[in-house]
């Protein structure tokens, strides 16, 4: 399925993003790899399947009045996208009552406003082409808000809501959308997280080392992009849990997970 496809990929030069460009370029796909360092990408690609088959194009999702020359300059390096991979991203750690909304709007900015500013401005190239596949990595967040998290969890459930409502209307032209939303997994989203002064909060969370390896979550990411799956949710363990409970008993669930929450920050 992958074999000579093109495959952009954001937040490419480290933990998932990072893990989709070797697992995919394996598979023979041409990538495009997106972050803001292009030496991190540099060292992406360098161990790659067939490094001189990828492309890197370095961008700021948080600049989104230059995302529409971004796309143009990536449909130029191979003619055309055949799948967008909205990785990049930001996390968050910090009490909503403690966080200016100068960085929740920082936040949004990456996780929402950017994410949805390259995909409009890609579509029409999807549309030309009656074909393309939006796969976008949010998060259990986006399913089950848990606390320290208010403006991540926001972002991540609006990404949800939009994408969802953008499969609706771009299904006519052959396009597919895919909603990934993983657990903890053993990656730096927590040290890269962002505190409540906008600074990097520099610690992994316990959840997040005792998370599932990042290679077993992309595995299942490239099979559930390929099966062209609407929603699928990656976890195991109280994430994967809390997302059915939170389905099923919301009243009875968001009773216990806030004992549960009060206990945690009782710790902070």
């Amino acid at each position: 399925m992958y074999q000579g496809k093109v495959v952009w990929i954001t937040g490419a030069s480290s933990g998932i993003g990072e893990e989709l460009a070797y697992q995919l370029s394996g598979l023979g796909a041409i990538l495009i790899l997106s972050a803001r360092r292009e030496e991190a990408l540099q060292k992406v690609r360098q161990q790659c399947t067939e490094p001189d088959r990828h492309h890197l194009l370095t961008l700021d999702l948080s600049q989104t009045d230059t995302l529409a020359e971004k796309v143009e300059q990536a449909i130029g390096m191979v003619g055309r996208i055949d799948i967008l991979v909205n990785n990049g991203g930001v996390s968050q750690r910090g009490l909503c009552i403690e966080t200016p909304l100068a960085i929740e709007r920082a936040l949004f900015e990456v996780d929402y406003f950017g994410t949805t500013a390259l995909t409009k401005a890609l579509l029409p190239h999807f549309i030309e082409n009656r074909h393309g596949h939006l796969v976008n990595i949010a998060s259990v967040a986006g399913k089950v808000a848990p606390p320290f998290r208010t403006s991540y969890a926001g972002a991540k459930h609006a990404l949800l809501g939009y994408m969802d409502s953008l499969r609706c209307e771009v299904d006519q032209y052959g396009i597919a959308v895919t909603n990934i939303c993983p657990g903890f997994v053993k990656t730096n989203v927590s040290k890269n997280a962002l505190d409540a002064q906008g600074e990097p909060f520099a610690r992994n969370d316990e959840d997040i080392n005792n998370g599932m390896a990042v290679q077993d979550c992309v595995r299942k990411m490239v099979l559930a992009i390929q099966d062209l799956k609407k929603e699928v949710i990656i976890a195991e363990g109280l994430a994967l849990y809390a997302y059915h409970l939170r389905r099923l008993i919301p009243n009875t669930f968001l009773g216990i997970f806030q004992r549960v929450a009060n206990k945690r920050l009782k710790s902070l």
